[in-house]
């Protein structure tokens, strides 16, 4: 589970959302909104901050900045008192909107490196930055507020300093994301460093009066601890986890680390209030089997500790993709649902313990059950377990184990146990949040592939969609009652996806996708994944955002609303500064989109804006950087008889051959630290590029450089122990279009037709074999199962393409009278193409065998219409 996406979780019950969007801001906000405004000052809304300046006022373009943390009971009186500093002075600065915001932002699994920021302030010069420090720390003395981890601390209160970019600049970082910028010694723009440590950077000179401030930091050190620290397991906002060894006694420990005022849950409660909670009840329920045990608790440079007894194994998570059956086709399913039925009783029985003992759980998931080599369980993270006499709900939870608002006290736990028993078998239980219906369709299908017993997953059902109305029989409320009734199902023609039905098919996506529109806000036109809110222009692009779900709907035939395609030519009249310039991230893709959509005037003007950009400075990958730009460019050359146009392409695909390097340059590992695989991030977007041009002018070196990039990608693919081969990220593997293996075997399979290679053909066959499994955690075109059927769909393998999109049924769900999908984590609904029902639609029409769609810029060259 990516934590980001529970932040994102907070605005919406349907759609990721933002808490700075449209949506969001009719509530939360509150700061400074009734205070006076001077006369000569003026306020902007930015996204979670309001900013204040003198009219007319003006700053450098980066120096020393303040930032003032707060917790959400002293945020008012601090924010004030900043006020009534900086106004008089004529000093800028910025605040965080409201409570909800403030709130989010010091979560748990929030940002860390922007955590605890909740007022900057932009002094003009150095001697500026001395003296307002000073005061605002004496002003604020005795003012409490988290560490703010990217910054250094002045004294001991919550004023912090950090050297960075004032001005809204860009660059590209090493990976080729847009990114902030702050220029260096030479005036060459480099990325704001905005990492969880103070980072100062190498020409810029320390001012003499933070010295001290600096001295005082690194004075701390572990080494006095009584552990010794092994392993970073895991850091969130709220603090880390590691292994570590208690010197005293040799004993192997975790530690727990709580940092004060840091890690919020919904409540408001810190890391450390829920640490105190943890060793507490742990101790209490000391006599309880399964439960991991306290070893010791401490305090240290003002964070608090709890070290526990080391749990030797894995967590569940970890241990069912390894063992699960519809991922490793020769496992047997029998022997698999033994082992999982009796995981699931052990859990069973220590929930019952703990409850007898008068204490709820409330965080039973996957990730927090170890079991070990012998089988046995053991549960982890009681941070949020509480007496059941409270009957409150847990301020902290994993979403796809998370009961709704009707189950408190015991019953919490009961519903997670209920998930547990359909998650072992079919772990897609984060939908039922957003359709409680579905489990019973889940449980269909673990019927059909697994020896369980129909009567219990019927008990399950029942659990997870609730009791029916009290009739003064047996409670239905635990996992072993008999159900009270038939458990609701959902609507069959929602869960059916039939190629064969095409028309009806797409009208039901196309349905839910125009139902979902919100042409009344600026940033998004159409719901879709996170990454619509990064940047000025997520909700734009191709992958995520407004072009590529209009371009679904013209490629497959769907109408298309003129007031949604004036919205997008709208908000790229004027591109914002850092706008991405890319095919499936930025602007040329829009350009591409527009051009379809019979806009050419405004697709030529914005194609033209971005070539006055610095666009060669862009990486190589297919997302966002110069292949994706040259085969734009190429299609616009085609199209308009441009030689500018030609030119650039020519350009772009000369830039990628002189940094392409030998096989040999890339790690055998992707992502992470090192440059990624894959189609749209690795070599094979490369590839993909210089096949292009080779089917438009036959040159052997461009299939030179081809192969180049592809077994720069395939060194980076692992085979495992089915004989399938799958990008190798280190931690995990991955099959997928986007990132995995697939990408790459679709680009080779190109490459393939054109220069046959017995080695190469092998390791093609290696990657098919990826495209047969019954299960993929996710339905999305990038990373998930709609990707699998755009593969299959490219090798003219259509019967099997139907195949996998009729197992596309397992995700759907119902929206607007029409059929959706999940997005990535499968938490909101998406309507974008990469990860949601757009996605989707794309794939099943690419899978039809007459006249199939393809997807931008993937077909082979002859598919674009000529110049008028």
């Amino acid at each position: 589970m990516d934590d980001r996406y529970d932040s994102y979780c907070a605005v919406d019950p349907l759609f990721y959302d933002s808490l700075s969007s449209a949506s969001a801001t009719a509530t939360g906000i509150g700061y400074a909104t009734d205070r006076p405004q001077p006369a000569d000052w003026e306020r902007e809304v930015k996204d979670d901050w309001l900013i204040h300046a003198p009219v007319g006022g003006t700053l450098p373009a980066q120096g020393w900045k303040i930032h003032v943390s707060a917790r959400l009971d002293n945020a008012e009186r601090v924010l004030a008192q900043v006020m009534d500093y900086c106004e008089p002075r004529g000093i800028p600065f910025k605040h965080l909107r409201g409570p909800r915001m403030l709130l989010m932002r010091n979560s748990k699994y929030a940002r860390r490196g922007g955590s605890g920021k909740f007022v900057t302030v932009y002094p003009r010069d150095d001697a500026e930055l001395e003296l307002t420090a000073k005061e605002l720390a004496a002003l604020l003395d005795g003012e409490q507020g988290p560490y703010i981890l990217s910054d250094l601390r002045y004294g001991d209160g919550p004023v912090y300093l950090r050297y960075g970019g004032f001005a809204a600049r860009f660059c590209l970082s090493p990976e080729g994301q847009v990114v902030p910028a702050i220029a260096d010694a030479t005036g060459t723009l480099v990325p704001d460093r905005r990492d969880p440590v103070f980072h100062l950077p190498d020409w810029v000179t320390l001012p003499d009066f933070l010295a001290p401030h600096l001295a005082a930091r690194n004075a701390a050190s572990t080494t006095e601890l009584p552990y010794r620290i092994e392993k970073v397991i895991h850091f969130s906002n709220g603090g880390g986890l590691y292994e570590a060894r208690d010197t005293r006694t040799d004993t192997r420990v975790v530690l727990k680390e709580a940092r004060p005022y840091a890690g919020l849950d919904a409540t408001g409660a810190d890391a450390v209030t829920r640490l105190r909670r943890e060793a507490t009840v742990l101790r209490q329920l000391a006599d309880v089997p399964h439960l991991v045990r306290v070893h010791d608790e401490f305090s240290f440079g003002g964070h608090e500790f709890l070290a526990l007894e080391f749990v030797e194994g894995r967590p569940l998570n970890q241990v069912v993709v390894q063992r699960y059956p519809l991922v490793h086709p020769d496992a047997d399913r029998a022997d698999y649902t033994r082992w999982a039925l009796d995981v699931h009783r052990q859990v069973a029985e220590a929930v019952e313990a703990i409850h007898a003992h008068g204490i709820v759980y409330g965080d039973l998931h996957m990730f927090n059950i170890m079991v070990g080599d012998d089988g046995a369980v053991t549960l982890i993270d009681f941070e949020v377990a509480a007496p059941a006499a409270e009957a409150s709900r847990p301020a902290l939870r994993n979403q796809a184990f998370a009961a709704p608002r009707d189950r408190v006290g015991p019953d919490v736990d009961r519903y997670a146990l209920a998930c547990l028993r359909l998650a072992l078998f079919l772990p897609l239980t984060a939908m039922l949040r957003l359709a409680p219906e579905k489990a019973a369709h889940l449980a269909d299908v673990v019927a059909e592939h697994f020896p369980v017993d129909r009567t219990v997953l019927d008990e399950t059902v029942a659990v997870i969609v609730g009791p029916p109305p009290a009739t003064g029989t047996a409670d239905p409320a635990t996992p072993t009652a008999p159900a009270a009734a038939a458990p609701t199902r959902p609507d069959p023609d929602v869960v059916r996806v039939d190629p064969d039905d095409w028309p009806g098919l797409r009208d039901r996506l196309v349905r839910a996708i125009t139902a979902s529109a919100t042409p009344h806000r600026d940033d998004r036109l159409f719901p879709g994944d996170i990454r619509q809110f990064s940047g000025n222009d997520g909700g734009l692009n191709l992958a995520h955002g407004a072009a590529g779900v209009l371009w679904v709907l013209h490629a497959t035939g769907a109408p298309v609303d003129p007031t949604h395609v004036r919205w997008l030519v709208d908000r790229v009249r004027e591109p914002a500064s850092g706008s991405r310039l890319g095919f499936f991230d930025g602007l040329h893709g829009v350009a591409y989109v527009l051009d379809l959509l019979g806009q050419r005037d405004e697709a030529r003007r914005l194609l033209d804006r971005c070539l006055d950009e610095p666009w060669t400075e862009l990486g190589n990958d297919l997302v966002g950087g110069l292949p994706g730009i040259a085969l734009n460019l190429t299609h616009f050359a085609t199209l308009t008889g441009e030689d500018r146009y030609e030119a650039a392409a020519r350009r772009a695909v000369d830039l990628v051959v002189d940094r392409l390097g030998d096989v040999d340059s890339v790690a055998e590992v992707s992502g992470g630290r090192h440059p990624y695989a894959g189609l749209m991030r690795g070599g094979a977007g490369a590839a993909l590029m210089l096949l292009h041009r080779y089917e438009r002018e036959p040159d052997a070196r461009l299939l030179d450089h081809a192969e180049t990039a592809l077994r720069q990608d395939l060194r980076r693919c692992v085979r495992r122990d089915d004989g399938h081969l799958e990008v190798n990220e280190g931690w995990r593997t991955m099959p997928y279009l986007a990132e995995g293996s697939v990408g790459v075997g679709l680009v080779l399979d190109r490459y393939l037709r054109h220069r046959p290679d017995e080695a190469l053909r092998e390791q093609a066959d290696a990657i098919r074999r990826c495209a047969d499994f019954p299960f993929y955690a996710q339905s999305g075109l990038f990373a998930g199962r709609a990707g699998i059927v755009a593969y299959l769909a490219g090798r003219g393998e259509y019967d099997v393409a139907h195949h996998q999109a009729r197992l596309l049924g397992w995700h759907a769900l119902p929206y607007a009278g029409g059929t959706a999908f999940p997005g990535d984590q499968l938490l909101r609904l998406s309507m974008d193409l990469a990860t949601g029902t757009a996605g989707v639609l794309a794939a099943v029409a690419a899978s039809r065998p007459t006249d199939p769609v393809r997807l931008p810029l993937l077909a082979p060259t002859g598919d674009a219409t000529p110049a008028d």
